[in-house]
């Protein structure tokens, strides 16, 4: 097995992620099984408690784990198949090597950092490498990212520990360490300036890690004579200096590195038995991918309405998603953000001109998605925001607390019931259309929602989303919800219209509902933007752009396929529009 670790330097947010997927995706071109693994040293068990504002969006994997952000890019970068054990934080280490100390299996020994925390860190990362599998069933050759904070961060101590051990006890043929650093570009001189490079080099070497490559993040491109400086002064070859700016895409990210050198190096440092010289088309896809992103002429306005908006991480996938189905129809995503709360009318607390913006952004979109989230701050505002898209004709997609509450709108402006409300808004309320679910454990937050994948069958009834999905019977969708319709009112709800055409496999919870007759009114419980793929776009969020552009009607006609002149001008890049 072959790792490769990857280290920040200077700040946090230079890029970490990005350059840590684009090693694997590289790799993975040459025909290396790679996996992953995120280092996170803060002490909650996950991130399945932390508000968005925090750390962005919480990402859900396929087992139920809730994690960090970073690994929704590995999986869509590297279309693999990530689990909970492949997120390390310092809480799950502790929690580890405690139960172990509690049933005497150090023998009374006294539990320290250094050998028992850096010894399990250790054998984490060995166990996760030794039970990972791709999904063609086989084994990775390479461990493609793990990666810690920013190096001199003190609750990153025990990893950088962990790790300068773990070099020996891999061997130096199986270990190699890229140290990402910011090379910042002062205005006032216009000069990269080395130093917070070399200082961070500098640090990282005194705690025992000694960069074979240094990446260098930089917002315009670096000339020769900078890597020559970093060279020098951080001792490492030329080539061993990777230097990536800011690009106009993450997908030209890969394809950057790739043109300095960087698989020629990983293959002499690693041994990875790589063939040479590479295939003239080599990583063709890929390249297609990034000209597609960068020529896109045409754009097509979605309003994401939701109550984070003043963090656009917090809505990562759901952005990737839109963007994903965007490339796939030949559009360029032109999203806005509305603050729900500035779609409701005016009260004290709403700015009228704040009001105002909101719904002339909202009239203005060609399409409408309301994603997930908790809470009752900025209901009213989604409800209208569902109640304007079902009056008018837009399209719409809701997921998760974006199923809730369309049907709450919905129950309460067309079944008349004016009371019809969540337990989660108003635990009192005497029309409960939206119920907590046995799952839910009120004296724990963490880990006690219905979470992972699970299947959603579709019912008989032909429908607009089940074309979508290839007229499957049943589908695999990752869920993040403690709240669910109640099926008290599900008869009524599909008498006026509002049909649930899936449910789980015990067809007592309602997974997907649609509107009747509507252009596209669809919202799901599951969060279909998890397993959204660059290459390989999520249904759900392909039908909104299809709808929003006029051409979700002829797709379906089409047997759900672009048209011959369609796919010609996404192949080209749409250069020609």
């Amino acid at each position: 097995m072959k790792y490769i670790l990857v280290t920040g330097g200077v700040i946090s947010g230079v890029g970490k992620g990005v350059i840590a997927s684009s090693f694997g995706t590289i790799l993975k071109h040459c025909g290396i099984h790679v996996t992953s693994i995120k280092i996170d040293p803060y002490i909650n068990i996950d991130a399945g408690t932390f508000s968005p504002y925090e750390h962005g969006e919480v990402y859900v994997l396929d087992d139920g784990g809730e994690v960090d952000l970073d690994l929704g890019n590995y999986e869509r970068f590297l279309d693999i198949t990530l689990h909970k054990d492949n997120n390390i934080t310092t809480g799950k280490i502790y929690q580890h090597v405690i139960s172990k100390e509690r049933h005497g299996d150090y023998l009374g020994k006294t539990v320290q950092v250094v050998p028992h925390i850096t010894d399990a860190i250790q054998e984490w990362v060995e166990r996760v490498a030794s039970q990972s599998v791709t999904k063609d069933g086989d084994k990775p050759d390479v461990i493609s990212c793990l990666y810690i904070v920013s190096i001199g961060d003190i609750e990153g101590m025990p990893f950088v520990e962990a790790f300068r051990q773990f070099q020996f006890r891999v061997k130096k043929e199986n270990f190699c360490c890229a140290h990402v650093s910011l090379v910042p570009q002062p205005k006032s001189t216009g000069e990269p300036k080395t130093k917070p490079t070399q200082s961070s080099v500098r640090e990282l070497r005194g705690l025992g890690l000694s960069p074979d490559l240094i990446v260098c993040r930089s917002e315009k491109p670096i000339g020769d004579s900078v890597k020559e400086k970093i060279s020098n002064f951080c001792h490492v070859a030329p080539e061993q200096v990777i230097t990536v700016h800011d690009l106009s895409s993450i997908y030209r990210v890969p394809l950057l590195m790739e043109s300095q050198g960087v698989i020629e190096y990983l293959n002499d440092r690693l041994q990875l038995s790589i063939g040479m010289p590479r295939p003239r088309y080599f990583m063709r896809k890929w390249k297609n991918l990034a000209d597609r992103s960068d020529y896109l002429r045409k754009d097509v306005n979605i309003a994401l309405v939701g109550k984070y908006t003043k963090l656009e991480d917090s809505y990562a996938s759901v952005t990737k998603a839109l963007q994903h189905a965007c490339l796939e129809v030949g559009y360029k995503l032109n999203l806005k953000y509305i603050e729900a709360d500035n779609l409701q009318q005016s009260t004290k607390a709403t700015d009228p001109v704040l009001y105002h913006e909101a719904w002339q952004q909202l009239c203005k979109s060609n399409g409408v998605i309301v994603p997930g989230g908790f809470g009752k701050r900025g209901m009213q505002g989604k409800m209208q925001a569902c109640k304007w898209c079902r009056t008018n004709n837009k399209p719409y997609l809701g997921i998760c607390l974006g199923l809730q509450v369309a049907v709450i709108e919905f129950a309460r402006n067309v079944l008349g019931i004016e009371n019809a409300n969540s337990v989660e808004i108003d635990p009192d309320t005497d029309q409960p259309v939206i119920i907590d679910m046995p799952e839910y454990n009120p004296g724990q937050m963490g880990g006690t929602m219905r979470l992972g994948k699970r299947c959603t069958q579709f019912t008989n009834e032909n429908s607009i989303i089940k074309q979508l999905y290839g007229n499957k019977d049943c589908i695999e969708e990752r869920h993040r919800h403690r709240y669910e319709i109640n099926p008290k009112y599900i008869t009524d709800l599909e008498k006026a219209g509002l049909k649930f055409v899936g449910h789980d496999e015990d067809k007592l919870r309602m997974e997907i509902a649609e509107l009747e007759g509507h252009n596209y009114y669809v919202a799901t419980q599951f969060h279909p933007e998890y397993l959204s793929r660059p290459l390989k776009p999520s249904p759900p969020f392909l039908g909104l752009i299809l709808a929003s552009v006029g051409k979700l009607k002829s797709f379906l006609a089409r047997g759900c396929r672009l048209s011959p002149q369609e796919v010609s001008d996404n192949e080209s890049g749409n250069k020609t529009q």
